[in-house]
């Protein structure tokens, strides 16, 4: 299952940047990830400064 970014998110980017598969975009308040791409990986968890990141 997806991870999911969190109302925590601060929009830093972070997440972004490390994910492998490009799943993550900028969306209107904050960061989104998109379940049909994300591959489960975990990288954008362990990058998030404020754990906004959880599995889904």
């Amino acid at each position: 299952m997806a991870r999911v970014i969190t109302d925590s998110c601060i929009s830093c980017g972070s997440c972004a940047s490390s994910c492998p598969v490009d799943a993550i975009a900028q969306g209107d308040s904050q960061y989104e990830i998109n379940a049909e791409t994300c591959i489960d990986c975990g990288a954008c968890e362990s990058t998030c400064p404020v754990g906004a990141i959880v599995e889904g």
